[in-house]
């Protein structure tokens, strides 16, 4: 319908351009669903857009935009409102058309082609395979197959990839700290792992000789000496002493931990088109030769021994190591290559979904993109805020290192996967949520997620009771305050879509999808559906049957499953 009231418009205005009411009129004329329902259906501020160029009031352009629309069937009738906000009023059977096309696309209903299938590449989660997921990767896990699911909606071609940080100083003391779980030694590191995911680790270590790792070593932290000086000698001595069963507890440590990773993805119901290895830009020699290019051309300096990317040349704050006076480069030169190559690939658009502790590394990376001769601007960064998680109105401490932490797992098995699915995208990916584990496992109309299935739900028990025998509905009988509220909300959903995924905003959605059920809520209270009225009864069945299937493509968007029965 917005389309066909874009149509109206634009011949208005070509009327008044061609009377020199206007010199020109725009291509594109916004429409946007009235919130108010005294005010209309649908409202336009072309009036107030285009006055200065009419050089008259919004509120006169209104009018003679009004005076020129081609009369239409479907629309009952044109008002001004306020400065000069054009509303505009459907007729009853050009609102109550959407439960026909509802009935006919079914699955399909909401999906669109505004991507005209541009290629994207979606990189999120990508924690360090140092462990299992924990509740905080959660979010982002939640929010970028999310993001995924509603732009392919919109006609992009998606592809899903989790970059493993599979290289550097992180896993080495993952390494160290699971080799001297195995040894079994009192004396543990500070800067250690010490979940008990490292001792389960362990026990899969086979024939390798147990050797005391701890000579020649920095005192640690406790000892009153530097924990970052005293893991680095132990890695130094673990892989000197162990020689090349160092390399078979490194890679039995990220195969335990990936693997893990993967399974736990997977049933959260997130699946990736590609995983890549950090470790792979290394062995192709990519990380080392794109520093030298970068150092060619003179983006790439050298100061005490180290190599600076000279990044305030592109509005960071500071140059950045990319190779530190040992040798070894940093995690941005990793980051420089993995994102040289993912822009080779030729992708219309890339986007990555950062932590939000990642906000100070977006100028850096930009920088480096724009210094490789790519536009930054291809290249989109989304932050998400960890998740605080709650039980019992007590918030749950976590640390990673120290293994104090609820896992993915756990939480998903404590309130199952639609309710951690849908709690974590139900505010801003940039803000802070509190994650209530008791309001998420509760069977009540305050837990959002039961509140929209329950609707569901509610609507197939009606259709195991009857169902409409009729080849024709007449939509017009549909003629109450609670049934045209409905169909104005089914009005509304491609629209919900769209702008969710164009803004990466899927909890638009998911509020979209409580207000639909909650609209339903008060029209099952008040209303019979199997009346004895034969075309009463199938024109309501043919009602809640469209809010039945909006439900389910909306929450299958959401990765949330529809019940038949609750």
């Amino acid at each position: 319908m917005k389309e066909q009231l874009q149509t109206l418009l634009t011949q208005s205005l070509e009327i008044l351009v061609a009377n020199n009411v206007l010199t020109e009129a725009p291509a594109n004329i916004r429409i946007d669903h009235s919130k108010d329902k005294t005010q209309g259906d649908f409202a336009s501020n072309i009036a107030l857009i285009l006055s200065k160029q009419a050089q008259c009031t919004p509120r006169d352009l209104a009018e003679q935009i009004i005076a020129n629309l081609p009369s239409s069937a479907e629309v009952d009738k044109v008002e001004i409102a306020g400065p000069g906000f054009i509303n505009f009023f459907l007729s009853q059977g050009s609102s109550a058309s959407v439960i026909n096309q509802i009935m006919s696309q079914g699955k399909t209903f909401g999906l669109s082609d505004v991507g005209a299938k541009q290629r994207v590449l979606l990189e999120f989660v990508s924690a360090n395979p140092t462990g299992p997921l924990h509740v905080g990767h959660g979010r982002g896990a939640a929010y970028g197959a999310t993001v995924a699911n509603l732009l392919r909606a919109v006609g992009f071609e998606v592809d899903n990839e989790y970059y493993v940080n599979d290289a550097g100083r992180q896993m080495d003391i993952l390494a160290t700290s699971v080799y001297l779980r195995y040894v079994e030694t009192d004396k543990f590191p500070d800067n250690g792992y010490k979940g008990d995911y490292i001792f389960a680790i362990a026990k899969h270590i086979i024939g390798i000789e147990k050797l005391d790792i701890f000579s020649k070593v920095h005192a640690d932290e406790k000892e009153g000496g530097d924990k970052e000086k005293h893991i680095d000698d132990l890695i130094a001595n673990c892989k000197t002493l162990l020689g090349s069963d160092y390399k078979t507890v490194f890679d039995l440590a990220i195969d335990r931990i990936l693997t893990g990773i993967k399974a736990d993805l997977s049933e959260f119901g997130i699946e990736y088109q590609q995983w890549f290895s950090e470790q792979s830009l290394v062995d192709s020699g990519l990380s080392k030769t794109t520093v030298e290019s970068l150092q060619a051309s003179g983006h790439i300096y050298e100061k005490d021994g180290a190599l600076w990317f000279k990044t305030t040349d592109f509005g960071d704050d500071l140059d950045r190591v990319v190779v530190r006076d040992n040798g070894l480069h940093t995690y941005f030169a990793s980051d420089i290559a993995y994102h040289l190559e993912k822009f080779e690939r030729g992708y219309d658009k890339i986007i990555n979904i950062w932590g939000s502790d990642h906000h100070g590394y977006m100028a850096r990376v930009k920088a480096s993109i724009s210094a490789l001769g790519h536009d930054p601007d291809k290249l989109e960064i989304l932050l998400v805020q960890f998740a605080n998680l709650y039980r019992s109105g007590k918030k749950v401490a976590m640390s990673t290192r120290s293994g104090s932490f609820v896992t993915l797992e756990e939480l998903r098995h404590e309130v199952g996967n639609d309710a951690a699915r849908f709690f974590y995208i139900l505010r801003k990916s940039e803000q802070h949520m509190d994650f209530d584990l008791d309001l998420a496992k509760s069977k009540t109309n305050e837990n959002p997620i039961f509140y929209i299935q329950y609707a569901h739900a509610r609507i197939c028990s009606v259709f195991k009771q009857g169902t409409s025998d009729a080849t024709t509905v007449d939509l017009s009988l549909l003629d109450n305050e609670m049934e045209a509220v409905l169909i104005k909300q089914l009005n509304r959903y491609k629209d919900v879509v769209q702008a969710s995924a164009l803004n990466y905003e899927p909890h638009v959605l998911a509020y979209y999808l409580r207000e639909l059920a909650g609209d339903f809520h008060s029209y099952y209270n008040n209303s019979e559906f199997l009346v004895e009225d034969a075309g009463l009864r199938n024109a309501r069945l043919s009602l809640i049957s469209a809010v039945q299937q909006v439900l389910a493509n909306g929450l299958n968007l959401l990765g949330v499953s529809a019940p038949e029965s609750m």
